[in-house]
């Protein structure tokens, strides 16, 4: 263990790689995270915060943390309605992905909220967010995932996922 942090934890590990060689790998442990796809009326709800990490604004879909002892599906719905606002009445797994399983084991599940509905008390949202929601086209999403203002990994495979399925018969 080199670290063990609120979110995550490092580890340097000795692993058995190819032709029973012996080498160190460092390894961020992390609990996963949710992401949610949520669409009305031809548009895609994204939110704008600030990233200490990549020191930008950054535009992506509803996303967090999976908390101790919550199933992702609980984490989309709470997820959902601290960021955005919104509730909604199903909630379908779309797919999982590993954003960077070079070093990290975070499991990022993406779900797609279906019948929104706004709940008659908004959930807070954590202390040390500050967002901001935008409904756009689907098309106007695109264009700027190609622009490069759109730069969020989960987000982009959720829109494109969106935009493949608004194209199928």
């Amino acid at each position: 263990m080199i670290y063990k942090g609120k979110f995550f934890h490092l580890t340097k590990d000795k692993i058995e790689v190819q032709h029973d060689q012996v080498t160190t790998q460092e390894m961020i442990h992390h609990p996963g995270g949710c992401a949610i796809l949520v669409q009305k009326d031809h548009e895609v709800l994204l939110i704008s915060q600030y990233r200490y990490a990549v020191d930008e604004i950054l535009y992506e879909i509803p996303a967090g943390k999976i908390e101790k002892n919550e199933h992702p599906h609980e984490t989309a719905m709470r997820e959902l309605e601290e960021e955005s606002g919104y509730n909604c009445s199903d909630l379908q797994l779309i797919m999982t992905m590993y954003p960077t399983p070079g070093f990290c084991n975070e499991k990022i599940y993406i779900y797609e909220a279906n019948g929104l509905f706004l709940p008659q008390q908004r959930r807070a949202m954590d202390e040390d967010e500050c967002i901001e929601t935008h409904w756009i086209s689907l098309d106007q999403a695109y264009e700027w995932i190609e622009e490069g203002k759109i730069k969020d990994a989960k987000t982009i495979i959720a829109l494109q996922y969106a935009f493949v399925k608004r194209l199928k018969p």
